[in-house]
């Protein structure tokens, strides 16, 4: 199996487009967690697309979720984001 960073990478480049995009691996943090134990990851995404240019901030996460959602419950347990326009993004 891929590595779970690599396998997010993937479906969020695909559905998305991002310009910039970093995902972060926090599950060392939840160790001992019940979805730790069952083997999904917790991750922090930060996630900078024109796609979501006129959206809510729901509507950028549900397009976040809806690209990675087979992932959800299996490799992912828990999904931080952070969801901007090219315009909102500053580094």
């Amino acid at each position: 199996m891929n590595n779970p960073v690599t396998l997010i990478k993937e479906k969020l480049t695909t559905v998305l487009t991002p310009t910039h995009l970093d995902i972060i691996d926090e599950s060392h943090k939840h160790a001992g967690h019940a979805g730790a134990q069952a083997g999904g990851g917790h991750f922090l995404v930060t996630i900078v697309s024109p796609q979501f240019t006129g959206k809510s901030l729901i509507e950028r996460h549900r397009m976040v979720y809806a690209a990675v959602g087979e992932l959800m419950n299996t490799v992912i347990h828990a999904l931080s984001i952070n969801a901007q326009t090219p315009d909102e993004f500053s580094t």
